[in-house]
């Protein structure tokens, strides 16, 4: 089952934490996502901050939409728009656990295993095979890249996001890196930690 578009349209936070454990699917590939980032409307980390341009247009909805942008010139980085329209916001896939389609991913992954073939976004990308002509598509809808209800996770890591230097300093330390707590599919463990109680109820609050 596809995830409806409303499950996109709320706070950003939000999204990140609950898309952990949801699916990915794009063709013969099927990948479970295992770690995100959130980018806020009011977050210097988002390249949407200083206002619409023609590459951060797209995150001013509406939501469940994708955002794929070329990082250095070789990554190809699938986010996907949240919250209202006009709100600029998006959650960037960080890594997966490949379900179906491995032989395709490693394929496409220069014939890698193991984790290291998808703790990372740029690798996500190059796994479904997206670049940046998929911004826009509507992961709600059938067709293409698709995103569907998988399972939630028992627990749940935080840590700061990741290569956002160039941000303001309460930014940088903000802990809206999410991941599933015991895989392996996931990147720079060293900096994330279990979500504590309180923050496991304000979550659970705002959904």
């Amino acid at each position: 089952m596809r995830l409806r578009q409303s499950f996109f349209a709320r706070d950003t936070l939000v999204v990140a934490r609950a898309l952990l454990g949801q699916e990915l699917r794009h063709g013969p590939v099927r990948l479970r996502i295992t770690e995100t980032e959130a980018y806020t409307a009011d977050d210097s980390a988002c390249h949407a901050h200083r206002g619409r341009t023609k590459r951060s247009a797209v995150m001013f909805g509406p939501p469940g939409r994708a955002y794929v942008y070329l990082c250095y010139g070789i990554h190809q980085m699938l986010n996907i728009v949240t919250e209202p329209a006009e709100r600029a916001a998006a959650v960037l896939v960080r890594a997966c656990e490949p379900l179906a389609g491995l032989d395709l991913v490693r394929e496409r992954r220069g014939g890698k295993a193991g984790p290291v073939l998808l703790t990372g976004p740029g690798k996500v990308g190059a796994a479904l095979a997206l670049d940046t002509s998929w911004t826009g598509h509507p992961l709600y809808a059938a067709g293409g890249l698709e995103a569907h209800v998988g399972d939630a996770p028992a627990a749940i890591l935080r840590g700061p996001r990741v290569g956002i230097d160039y941000a303001e300093p309460a930014d940088r330390d903000a802990p809206w890196r999410f991941a599933i707590a015991g895989s392996r599919w996931v990147s720079q463990r060293a900096s994330l930690r279990p979500e504590t109680e309180a923050e496991t109820r304000a979550a659970q609050a705002a959904l």
